[in-house]
């Protein structure tokens, strides 16, 4: 698709992305597709369908940007966020993914499944957006009168010093090519298509998952999303500027762009090649409140934010499962607020969250987004085995025992060390 200027250009991949965060938006609601249940099911009830939902995923998302590389459609490598970049910041991946993963758990969802519920009626998570928005913005942007962000003061002074800046990217492909002295681009389509045929034998052995229409639509239609995000932000949309044909994100980043315009500051912000990722998105959304409504502000994120409430709220009264749903009590709504603020701040420390670092992230083969997709599994596999430890316990189970207990339980602990029996 070639466009005569970049305003066309840009409003049909805005549209394009409300389509697909509309389709992500109705068929998360449909099929219940959530990660933080995924962890549940498997850390409570032994029921890992889910989860296979989640990977596979990840598997068609991997799958499509091989295509996308191998065709030379596109290229992923250098994108928003920079998945692939050569800064490996690996401290600030598994803290930041423990911080989500705590978060989710408190606050009931994910950044996505914050959107959905909020589409289904559920009020709490209207809390739970301001708080992500609020942390998730002035985590990256400065408070009123200073060059402060949260991120500068509270994290860059210690988290950074254990970055390692590498000679490569740092996908698997570029790292193992470094090593090896071959291709980068041949090495990541061979890992790449070995780890999702591997991923693709698990998910489909259990006859229970491949009988599962909901787990089978949600993985494949959340897969092919995130793939298409990246085709159509990245391959899809051209412009042709003085005859010459540059891509949409190519155009946007040419330096005479601003010339093209009267007004420089009506330059498009956070244009480039992107898919699904939600927590920075949420701070955009206020970013656009704060610098009252200008159309420039209106971001990929901002339309992916808006796409999945508004396909949410189109399948719950389609369905008729539109429901108020408001907190039980103060403690409740203590949870989420709790929950909202780490996933508000891990989101954005993690560089993204359960869609953005462990689907978006991984299709890339990013060492990073691995994990960071851990760092989401484990911190909230954690707090959940604390909670039921406590739960059962009640009194006995003081936060150590029970920590000491769940590390035991996942084998990240000597089963001596143990407190409490096992439940």
């Amino acid at each position: 698709m070639i466009f005569d200027d970049f305003g066309s250009a840009h409003s049909t991949v805005l549209w394009i992305t409300f389509a697909a965060a509309f389709i992500l938006g109705a068929v998360a609601n449909k099929t219940n597709f959530c990660t933080m249940g995924a962890v549940s099911d498997m850390v409570n009830m032994g029921d890992f369908g889910r989860f296979r939902a989640w990977l596979l995923a990840i598997v068609v998302a991997m799958v499509g940007v091989i295509i996308l590389e191998a065709s030379g459609i596109t290229s992923v490598e250098s994108t928003l966020p920079p998945y692939r970049g050569s800064n490996f910041a690996w401290l600030e991946y598994v803290l930041g993914g423990i911080m989500f993963g705590v978060g989710m758990t408190f606050g009931s969802g994910c950044g996505n499944k914050t959107l959905v519920r909020i589409g289904g009626g559920n009020f709490k998570s209207l809390l739970v957006f301001a708080v992500i928005a609020i942390l998730a913005y002035y985590m990256l942007n400065p408070f009123p009168g200073t060059d402060k962000t949260i991120y500068s003061e509270v994290f860059y002074g210690w988290t950074s010093k254990a970055s390692v800046s590498m000679s490569t990217n740092q996908d698997i492909g570029s790292v193992l090519a470094g090593m090896t002295g071959g291709s980068a681009a041949t090495i990541r389509m061979v890992v790449g298509l070995i780890i999702a045929a591997l991923l693709l034998f698990y998910i489909l052995k259990s006859s229970e998952f491949r009988s599962s229409l909901d787990n089978v639509l949600g993985g494949l239609v959340v897969g092919l999303v995130v793939f298409a995000a990246w085709y159509f932000t990245g391959g899809l949309v051209n412009v042709n500027a003085d005859g010459e044909v540059l891509s949409w994100t190519q155009y946007a980043a040419a330096e005479s762009w601003d010339m093209l315009e009267d007004d420089a500051g009506a330059r498009p912000r956070d244009v480039g090649v992107q898919s699904f990722t939600f927590i920075n998105p949420i701070g955009q959304t206020l970013r656009f409140a704060v610098e009252d409504f200008n159309m420039s502000y209106i971001t990929f994120g901002v339309i992916a934010v808006l796409g999945v409430v508004l396909g949410s709220f189109a399948w719950a009264v389609v369905s008729k499962g539109f429901r108020v749903e408001w907190f039980l009590d103060s403690k409740d709504m203590l949870n989420h607020v709790v929950g909202a603020t780490l996933m508000g701040l891990g989101g954005v420390l993690a560089m993204g969250c359960t869609i953005g670092q462990a689907i978006s992230g991984t299709s890339t083969l990013a060492i990073g987004s691995f994990l960071a997709f851990g760092g989401i599994v484990l911190g909230s596999a954690m707090t959940m085995k604390i909670q039921y430890y406590k739960l059962v316990y009640e009194e006995e189970a003081t936060f150590i025992k029970a920590f000491l207990s769940a590390m035991a339980d996942f084998k990240l602990l000597p089963n001596s060390l143990r407190k409490l029996e096992n439940v």
